[in-house]
Parts: structure tokens; C-alpha cells; sequence
């Protein structure tokens, strides 16, 4: 039985109607979370570059456009309430929701070797996936789609317990927002996934917010060369202000390849490459060692490798938020953050409130910010 002292919730969120129209706020309504789910007051969330390809979505895409729907999934917030059989979580609770589950139950938590639960498996789309229903609605009563079973643009959502995260209250909440996605999953990259050693060579492809959360992730793993690569000549200097020692732009080599340049200042190439970009022909100009893969290639393109390359020891992975295991790792990430050991809060660039959000979108894809925090009541 549902707890029916648990009632409907009016509030404000950012709907969005149809792909690359701008979003619409609007009050809807956030239905009492069932069994094994919990109800959280948004407090901040940011813009993400996975928002704007659920927004462009076409209809031949590998994520098949679900319309009218709300974004957002990098979030921070407190619980509201919780549903049946919710263990662990109390109203009032600062929590972090992620689009990736933890149940500590199945062997794949259990392992190692991955972070993807498959107790309550990642679906990309919309539907909560304990059973693949909405619990939002239009203020005309007609269902809204989520995204990634978080949908943070809203000033209340639902999300399954397992995709939650409780953090110290300490935290600022724009710094564990940030842990919700792009911070987590550059650094995770570094750390969890590649394991980067002290004193190796480490190559980022694209400067954006995960590439320099992954220059952080390196920097605090001990590299000792960190080479960022961007052909925007104003990454130089914000990515040296994260960590980054060395700067190549791609247009300002000549008849010289990124590859070339890079084996040359690593003595035969780096150790650790990652591809922040999502274009299959960086992906190929990667390093000699371990290449981790955190962009989704643009226009669906395969990467092709030469096999001889494989042979030769280069290894090739992909990664979904870097590796970590949310419930673990995010605490840990934000002690380090809150010692100062990861500055992630530089990642910041803008911050407004929910009914300018149309503005986030357009700094994001005018290049003009790297994460734009956007408040929910302010």
C-alpha cells in the first residue's frame, strides 16, 4: 500500500515542448513517490552538454525524440518525502541525484570492473525504470516525459532511491551539483576508471567542463605532464588554471598532426588519453596507452582503428560517469572538493534563475560558459 498521506505537489518547471524550441515554464504537477522512490525539493541544477542533445534530438536518433519533457539531470537538493520501503533517507536529507543507479545488492555493484547497476539497469529513456511510468503532469493533466528518470529543471521531481546520493549538508550546493554528472565524470575518468599514476603523461581532448573536471581528476592522481587540447586559443589559459601544463591548438600546427605533436613533447605518446569532444577522428589521434572515450560521437560515426595499434598494447574504453560508483564515490569527491585537493568550483562560470534558463542554453552553445548553475527559487 502507498502512504496516502502523501499528496500531489504543484510547482514550477522548465517544459520542454518540442526539439530546439525554447523552454516553457510552467506549474505542473509532481505525483507522491511510490515504492522504493523519493521525492526531492530541487534546490540548484546545472545545464549539461546531454541536456542539449535530448534537445536537438532527431527522429532518427539513437534516443527517439519523447515530447513534451523535462530536462535536467545534474542536480543538487533535500527530500521531500519518501516512499514505501525507502531505507536510509529521511525528509530534510541534502541529496545528489544521478542519472546512474548504485543498489549495493547485485554483483555488478559488488564488482570491480563496472559501475552499472543491473539490478535497477541505466535506461536512456524516459520512464521511471522500476516501471517505466511518469510522475509528472501538465497543468491540463496530460503526462510529461523525464529524463534519464532524474529531471531536474523542475522545482520537485521523483527519482528512484537507488539514483540518489546523500551528502554531507556542509557541501555547497552548486559544488555538489556539479558532482551529479560533468565534475563526477571527468575526474572519475582519471581516477576510477583510467587509475592515472604519479608522474604519467595524460592528453585531454576538448576543454569544455568535463575535460577540465578530467585535468582536475589528473592533476589530483599525480600526472606530471597534463596536455590540454582545444581549438579555442582561450582554453590556454583557463585550462592551465585548472591543472593543464602544456597547450596544443590543432589549427596552429601546420602540416603537423596532433599525434605527432603530442608524441613528441611525451616521448612516444601519452600514457592516458581523453576524448571529451565526441568526434570519431580525435578519438583516433589518441595516445600509445589507455584511451577513455567520454564524448558521444556527434553524427553517430564509428571509430576505426588500425588493429596492428591494438597489438602494440593501446586500449580503447568507454566510460559512463567516469566509472564511479555514485553512492561510493560522490562522497568521497565532495570531501576532496570541501579539503580543497579538487577545485571543481571553477567550473562555474554563470549562474540565473529557473525562468532564464532559455539564457543558459545559449550560453552553453554559444560557447560562453562552461556550467551554468541555475537557482529554483532565488
Amino acid at each position: 500500500m502507498e502512504d496516502q498521506s502523501l499528496k500531489p505537489i504543484r510547482c514550477k518547471a522548465a517544459v520542454c515542448r518540442a526539439a530546439r524550441e525554447p523552454l516553457t515554464i510552467e506549474e505542473i504537477v509532481v505525483d507522491p513517490p511510490k515504492a522504493y522512490e523519493i521525492r526531492i525539493k530541487i534546490i540548484c541544477t546545472s545545464l549539461c552538454h546531454t541536456d542539449l542533445t535530448f534537445w536537438h534530438v532527431k527522429e532518427d536518433s539513437a534516443t527517439p525524440p519523447s515530447f513534451p519533457r523535462i530536462l535536467g539531470h545534474e542536480a543538487y537538493g533535500v527530500v521531500e518525502s519518501v516512499g514505501k520501503d525507502v531505507e536510509g533517507f529521511a525528509a530534510g536529507d541534502a541529496v545528489v541525484p544521478t542519472f546512474l543507479g548504485q543498489c549495493d545488492s547485485c554483483s555488478s555493484c559488488a564488482s570491480d570492473w563496472t559501475n552499472q547497476c543491473t539490478a535497477v539497469p541505466f535506461v536512456m529513456g524516459p520512464g521511471m525504470r522500476r516501471d517505466g511510468t511518469t510522475r509528472f503532469r501538465d497543468g491540463q493533466g496530460a503526462p510529461l516525459h523525464d529524463t534519464l528518470a532524474v529531471s531536474s529543471f523542475s522545482q520537485y521531481t521523483v527519482v528512484d532511491v537507488n539514483q540518489v546520493v546523500k551528502v554531507d549538508p556542509a557541501v555547497p550546493p552548486k559544488l555538489a551539483c556539479l558532482l551529479g554528472c560533468g565534475g563526477g565524470t571527468g575526474v572519475g575518468a582519471a581516477w576510477r576508471l583510467a587509475k592515472v599514476e604519479p608522474g604519467s603523461s595524460v592528453a585531454v581532448f576538448g576543454l569544455g567542463s568535463v575535460g577540465l573536471a578530467v585535468v582536475q581528476g589528473a592533476k589530483m592522481c599525480g600526472a606530471s605532464k597534463i596536455i590540454g587540447v582545444d581549438l579555442n586559443p582561450n582554453k590556454e589559459e583557463v585550462g592551465k588554471a585548472f591543472g593543464v601544463t602544456d597547450f596544443v591548438n590543432p589549427s596552429q600546427l601546420g602540416d603537423r598532426s596532433v599525434s605527432e605533436v603530442i608524441n613528441a613533447m611525451t616521448d612516444g605518446g601519452a600514457d592516458y588519453s581523453f576524448e571529451c569532444i565526441g568526434v570519431s577522428s580525435v578519438m583516433t589521434e589518441a595516445g600509445r596507452g589507455k584511451t577513455i572515450i567520454l564524448g558521444l560521437e556527434k553524427d553517430g560515426n564509428p571509430l576505426c582503428l588500425p588493429s596492428l595499434e591494438f597489438l602494440f598494447g593501446k586500449c580503447v574504453m568507454g566510460s559512463l560517469f567516469g566509472g564511479i560508483k555514485p553512492k561510493t564515490d560522490i562522497p568521497i569527491l565532495a570531501k576532496k572538493c570541501m579539503n580543497k585537493e579538487l577545485k571543481l568550483e571553477k567550473l562555474v562560470t554563470h549562474e540565473v534563475e529557473l525562468q532564464e534558463i532559455n539564457t543558459a542554453f545559449d550560453m552553453l552553445l554559444q560557447g560562453k560558459s562552461l556550467r551554468c548553475i541555475i537557482w529554483m527559487d532565488k
